[in-house]
C-alpha cells in the first residue's frame, strides 16, 4: 500500500511539472511577474471530481443490511436521473467553460513570457550598444591619453625650462629690489643716526651749559648765603659774648677743665660753636651716632649729660621718650640747647654732681669730654658719678679712640684743649676701680669713612691700628 502511493505521489509530481512547463507561472525573463494558475487548476481538479461523482452511489461494507440500502440508493438515483440530467451536463459545461479558460490563460502566460523574453533581449542589446559607445569613448580617451604621454617628455622638458628661466628672473628681480631697498635702508639709518648724533651733541651741549650755568649761580647764591649767614651768627655770638662779659661773673671759681664746647681762657675769642660745626660734625650726624645712648637708656630716667654742647644727644633722648637735662661750661651752647626746648643749665660738672643728692641719677653720659680734663680728675669724675648713680644705673664715657693711629694725624690735636688720650684699658680699670661692672667698649666712626686710602692696607692691620676713630664705655653701679 505505502509503495503505491509512493508511485501515485511521484506520478502527480510529473504531470504538475509538465503542466507548469506548459503554464509557466511567476516571473518571465526580465523580472516580468505572470500571473499563478495552479489554484485555479486545484479548483478545476476538485469540482471535476464532484461533477464525475453525480448519480453515483458512495459504496458501504458487505452484509444483507447494506446491500439492501444500496440497492435501494440505486433505485432512487436511476429514479432522479431525468431531473439531475440537466444539472450534470450544466456542470460538465461549466468544466468546458473553466477548462478552455485555464487554456487561454496558459496560452497569455506564454505569450507574456515570450514578450517578457523579447523585451529583454532588446534590453540586452541596448546595453551592449551603449557599452560598446562608452568602450569607444574610453578608446577615444585611452589615444588621446597615449599621445599626451608621447608627447609628456617634450612637454616636461620644455615646461622645466620655461619654469627655470621664470624663477631666475624672478630672483634676479628680487636680488635688485632687495639690494635696492637695503641702499634706501642704509642711506636712511645713516642720515637718520647723524640727524641723532647731531641732536644729541646739541642736547648735551645745551645740558652742559644750562648746567654749568645753574651750578655757576648755585654757588654764587649759596656762597652768597653762606657769607650772609655766618655773618649774622658771628655777629649774634659777638654780641651774646659782650652781654655775658659785661654780666656779674659766678661767684663759685670754675676749677674743672673746659667742657667738649668750652675753651680756657686764653681761648675767648674762638668761636667754638663754629668749631664744632667744623670739626665736630653737623647735629644731624651727632644725633644719628648717639642714638646708641638712647637704646642704652629707654628704661632710664634722670639721665644727666655732662658737657651737653649743641645738645643732640638731649633732642635723642627727648625723642626716645627719656628724661634728661645738661650741663655745660659754655653759655653759648647753653643758650642754643634752651632755644630747642631742651633742659640745660651752665655749670661745672664737679661743683654740679658734688650738689647732687647720692643715688639720684637714673643714668649719666660724658661724650668728649673726658680727653679735656687733668689726668688726676678723671677717677674722680667716675667715682663722684658712681655715688650720684642708682644701683644699676648706667654710666657711658666717649672719648676718641688711642688705639686709632689715624686720631693723632688729623683728629685728636685739631681742638687745642685737648689733654691727652685715654686708652681703653685705662678707663675700664677707673671702672672697675669706682665700682662699676658689666664693662662694654663699642666702638664706632670707623677712619676708613673720613680715610679712604686706609682701605690699601692689609685687613688685619687696619683693624689693630685704624679702627674706629671713637668709643665709649659702658659700665653699670652694681651697689
Amino acid at each position: 500500500m505505502d509503495e503505491k502511493a509512493e508511485e501515485l505521489t511521484a506520478m502527480i509530481a510529473e504531470i504538475r511539472e509538465r503542466v507548469r512547463a506548459r503554464h509557466p507561472n511567476g516571473s518571465a525573463p526580465g523580472q516580468t511577474p505572470l500571473p499563478d494558475l495552479m489554484p485555479l487548476l486545484h479548483a478545476r481538479d476538485a469540482a471535476d471530481a464532484k461533477v464525475a461523482a453525480i448519480g453515483t452511489v458512495n459504496p458501504r461494507g458487505g452484509g444483507v443490511a447494506n446491500s439492501l440500502i444500496q440497492s435501494v440508493k440505486r433505485l432512487i438515483a436511476r429514479a432522479l436521473d431525468w431531473h439531475v440530467r440537466e444539472q450534470v451536463e450544466f456542470n460538465r459545461a461549466v468544466m468546458n467553460c473553466v477548462q478552455a479558460t485555464l487554456e487561454s490563460l496558459g496560452e497569455t502566460n506564454r505569450g507574456l513570457a515570450i514578450l517578457s523574453a523579447r523585451i529583454a533581449e532588446a534590453s540586452t542589446r541596448a546595453e551592449l550598444q551603449a557599452v560598446r559607445e562608452e568602450t569607444s569613448s574610453l578608446r577615444a580617451e585611452a589615444r588621446e591619453l597615449k599621445d599626451i604621454r608621447l608627447r609628456w617628455s617634450e612637454w616636461h622638458v620644455h615646461w622645466e625650462k620655461t619654469l627655470a628661466d621664470a624663477e631666475i628672473h624672478f630672483l634676479r628681480s628680487v636680488s635688485e629690489l632687495q639690494a635696492a631697498f637695503n641702499y634706501r635702508v642704509t642711506v636712511t639709518e645713516s642720515g637718520h643716526r647723524d640727524d641723532i648724533k647731531a641732536q644729541h651733541a646739541n642736547f648735551e651741549a645745551a645740558l652742559a651749559r644750562t648746567t654749568e650755568d645753574i651750578q655757576k649761580r648755585l654757588w654764587e647764591d649759596l656762597a652768597r648765603v653762606r657769607t650772609e649767614y655766618e655773618t649774622l651768627i658771628h655777629t649774634e655770638l659777638r654780641v651774646l659774648r659782650q652781654k655775658f662779659a659785661a654780666a656779674k661773673p659766678i661767684e663759685a671759681p670754675l676749677v674743672s677743665a673746659p667742657s667738649e664746647s668750652l675753651a680756657p681762657a686764653r681761648f675767648d675769642s674762638v668761636d667754638w660753636l663754629r668749631f664744632a660745626d667744623r670739626f665736630r660734625g653737623s647735629e644731624s650726624n651727632i644725633r644719628e651716632r648717639q642714638q646708641l645712648y638712647a637704646g642704652k637708656l629707654r628704661d632710664a630716667s634722670r639721665v644727666l649729660d655732662i658737657g651737653c654742647g649743641r645738645g643732640e644727644l638731649l633732642e635723642v633722648l627727648r625723642d626716645a621718650g627719656v628724661a634728661a637735662r645738661g650741663i655745660d661750661l659754655s653759655a653759648e651752647c647753653v643758650a642754643v640747647c634752651r632755644s630747642k626746648g631742651l633742659d640745660a643749665e651752665q655749670a661745672d660738672l664737679f661743683t654740679f654732681l658734688a650738689a647732687l643728692d647720692d643715688s639720684s641719677l637714673g643714668g649719666l653720659v660724658c661724650c668728649q669730654v673726658a680727653e679735656h680734663l687733668a689726668p688726676e680728675r678723671l677717677p674722680e669724675l667716675i667715682r663722684l658719678a658712681h655715688a650720684k648713680l642708682k644701683k644699676g644705673a648706667l654710666i657711658a664715657i666717649e672719648t676718641p679712640n688711642p688705639e686709632c693711629l689715624a686720631i693723632f694725624v688729623s683728629h685728636f690735636y685739631i681742638d687745642p684743649t685737648h689733654r691727652h688720650p685715654i686708652p681703653l684699658a685705662l678707663l675700664s680699670f677707673y671702672l672697675e676701680e669706682a665700682g662699676f661692672g658689666n664693662i662694654e667698649i663699642a666702638r664706632f666712626a670707623p677712619a676708613i669713612e673720613s680715610m679712604s686710602s686706609l682701605a690699601e692696607l692689609p685687613d688685619g692691620f687696619r683693624k689693630d691700628f685704624f679702627g674706629a676713630l671713637d668709643y665709649a664705655a659702658f659700665g653699670v653701679k652694681l651697689s
